[in-house]
């Protein structure tokens, strides 16, 4: 009995993406690649954090490289890119087919539109794919019920776009180190989930829920 992948190889590995045993070559190759990992697959969670742990970070090729976000600003927005990472998952949840790539065009998207409103101008260019376009307008409308609830609360001041374009930046920038690539990567959606209840993203919900 061969590998119904390759053919060729014996299989060694049981594969739930595809509900059978392969080998473990093509579970290295294709992994997160053509197919599909759940989540929880031991195998996948295994190469995360081997891939982690030697992965070299090329920061010229991070999204915004020019731009450090400082780790006060972190300390002080925590609830800003709670409500946004919260957003994310929430979308993800109810579109499955949502993978890494798609989080980051939206993420540098939306980021590219605060800064162009934080400098007083306002460009607006809408990612084309329907999920990353979806994602991008929930991540939007995200960060101006944040906006609006926080400038309702006696004694603060509304959040400005500045602030908000870092958060999305700081967000797209932690996207870039967390995936791993691969066209059907949800390495950095998992790693979002983990600061939230696992059963908040059990089923798919009526209303998107803004962290307070």
């Amino acid at each position: 009995m061969a590998c119904p992948i390759c053919q060729k190889r014996k299989p060694k590995r049981f594969c739930p993406a595809k509900a059978e045993t392969i080998c473990a070559v093509c579970c290295g190759t294709e992994r997160e690649v053509s197919i599909d990992c759940p989540s929880d697959c031991s195998y996948l969670v295994a190469s995360r954090a081997y891939d982690l742990e030697r992965r070299e970070i090329d920061w010229s090729k991070v999204p915004f490289a020019d731009t450090k976000i400082p780790a006060s600003f972190l300390a002080g927005h925590e609830k800003l890119l709670l409500a946004l990472s919260y957003a994310v998952c929430l979308y993800a949840r109810d579109n499955r087919q949502l993978v890494d790539a798609d989080v980051l065009v939206a993420l540098q998207a939306l980021a590219e539109t605060y800064r162009t409103l934080s400098s007083g101008l306002y460009y607006e260019q809408l990612p084309d794919y329907r999920f990353q376009r979806e994602l991008y307008q929930g991540l939007k409308a995200a960060a101006e019920d944040y906006k609006k609830a926080e400038a309702q609360q006696a004694g603060l001041v509304s959040i400005r776009d500045g602030e908000i374009r870092d958060a999305v930046v700081f967000l797209a920038q932690l996207g870039a180190t967390r995936t791993n690539g691969r066209a059907k990567s949800r390495a950095y959606l998992d790693f979002l989930r983990t600061q939230f209840k696992s059963e908040e993203f059990a089923k798919p919900a009526s209303n998107i829920i803004l962290l307070p």
